[in-house]
C-alpha cells in the first residue's frame, strides 16, 4: 500500500483535510483513509532554511564560531549555512585587514615619535 499525506484546504469557516491518494475528505484523527485504505501521515515540519541575522552577526564578529556553525548547518539548512560561512569569511578578512592596518600605523607612529 502507498503512503498518503494529508493536504489542507482552507476555507473561510474551517480547514478540511483530504487524502492525497484518492481526494476523499478526512477527519483530523484519521490514521488511514476510509475510502482507499492508504496510511495517512501528518505533514512533517521542516526547519526553515533562510539566513539568520543574529547568526550572521555572530559569525562576522567571531569567524571561528561562524566556521563551526557553517559545518553544523551545511547538511540540514544549506542556505543558512552558506550565509553564515560568507559572513565568517568577511569577518576574517576584515580582521586581517584591521590587524595589518594596526601594524602599519604603529610602525609609522614609532618612526615619527
Amino acid at each position: 500500500m502507498g503512503r498518503c499525506f494529508r493536504s489542507k484546504i482552507s476555507t473561510e469557516e474551517n480547514e478540511m483535510k483530504y487524502c492525497s491518494q484518492c481526494g476523499k475528505e478526512l477527519v483530523d484523527e484519521a490514521v488511514v483513509c476510509p475510502n482507499c485504505g492508504c496510511a495517512v501521515q501528518a505533514p512533517v515540519n521542516q526547519q526553515e532554511d533562510k539566513p539568520s541575522t543574529g547568526l550572521n552577526i555572530l559569525a562576522f564578529l567571531f569567524p571561528l564560531v561562524g566556521l563551526i556553525l557553517y559545518l553544523c548547518f551545511q547538511k540540514t539548512t544549506p542556505v543558512r549555512a552558506k550565509a553564515i560561512g560568507k559572513w565568517a569569511l568577511i569577518g576574517f578578512i576584515v580582521g586581517v585587514a584591521f590587524s595589518i592596518l594596526c601594524v602599519i600605523l604603529s610602525f609609522l607612529g614609532a618612526m615619527y615619535a
